[in-house]
């Protein structure tokens, strides 16, 4: 059997790059295009391509009609919103996700964030350097995991790490999913299944871990923020648009919910004038949850052993789902 050629589109920086070419097994040969490589150069390099690898890089509509032998275009990203499903369908092509390789990066993240909004970190970090020693804390508005009931919105790899490592600070769990668990999971988990307006009307914490779909664009809208406790905390590092950042706003302007951690946004990279950068009850990062060292190997093999897999025919693995792009 020929090589099988892997097309991989990027903007990473070069050390990344390699890590992930260290994974290349015998029998690919992968090529990389970075992502300022013009349309018709790109168009040039996949028109002989088994397979497209993307990240931190556009694939044009052109692009991906330029590659008739394409089996698979595999993303070393969790999410799949910027890629033309529709198109990927009409040419028979799988869209892949990278199959959870970052999860632990972005629960460990998603806990960050509570425990900063809960504990003050940054205001308490800034007056210390600032010789303000212990100014922003009173004594009644820091607060503990424990006890807390954390409402996970989205319950796939992502939100299942979460539920495991607020767990550990004995934090009681409930999520919400279009697909619930089974009872032996759900129980294998300690999670209780709830529906959606319950999970926002009682979680103390409420955190983020859907994929952007049209059914969960603005899923966290105003009329579900109206109904969170005025104590309660909203966690984001799924997608931006997954909440109504407008009602959001209000909200923790008029003290209606306590603060919010947020690593993504509705616009990107975030309008430096946007009220929430300004609030000191919200903790802001830059979509970097799932970027840490650690997770590019494990991207790599995944996306790897995917497409090894499909080149000696088996069925693809970590496929965009059917019913989050309807």
């Amino acid at each position: 059997m020929p090589n099988a050629k892997v097309i991989f589109l990027t903007g990473l920086p070069q050390k990344t790059v390699d890590v992930i070419l260290s994974l290349n097994p015998d029998g690919f040969d992968t090529q990389v295009v970075r992502r300022d490589t013009s349309i018709d150069e790109q168009k040039r390099a996949v028109a002989d391509a088994n397979f497209i690898m993307v990240y931190g890089a556009e694939l044009a509509d052109d692009v991906l009609r330029a590659a008739p032998k394409a089996r698979v275009v595999q993303t070393l990203a969790a999410g799949y919103d910027r890629m033309n499903h529709g198109l990927m369908a009409e040419l028979g092509v799988a869209c892949c996700n990278n199959g959870g390789a970052n999860s632990w990066a972005v629960a460990d993240h998603a806990v960050l964030l509570m425990l900063a909004v809960y504990r003050k970190l940054i205001a308490s970090d800034v007056a210390t350097r600032e010789g303000r020693w212990n100014e922003p804390i009173t004594g009644a508005n820091t607060f503990e995991m424990a006890g807390k009931l954390v409402g996970v919105l989205g319950i796939g790899n992502i939100g299942r790490q979460v539920a495991r490592r607020v767990q550990g600070f004995d934090a009681k769990t409930q999520y919400y999913d279009l697909f619930p668990l089974p009872d032996e999971t759900e129980q294998e988990l300690g999670l209780t299944g709830v529906g959606l307006d319950e999970l926002f009307s009682t979680s103390d914490i409420i955190t983020c871990h859907t994929p952007l779909t049209p059914q969960t664009r603005h899923i966290v809208n105003r009329e579900r923020i109206a109904t969170m406790k005025p104590t309660a905390v909203l966690v984001n590092t799924s997608r931006g648009p997954v909440v109504d950042e407008t009602a959001l706003i209000d909200a923790l302007r008029e003290g209606r919910i306590a603060g919010a951690g947020l690593d993504v946004f509705e616009k990107e990279p975030v309008d430096q004038d946007n009220p929430l950068l300004a609030m000191e009850n919200v903790v802001v990062t830059p979509h970097s949850a799932g970027t840490t060292w650690d997770t590019w190997p494990r991207r790599a093999e995944f996306a790897y052993r995917n497409m090894k897999g499909v080149w000696e025919g088996q069925p693809p693995m970590g496929v965009a789902r059917d019913f989050d792009l309807q």
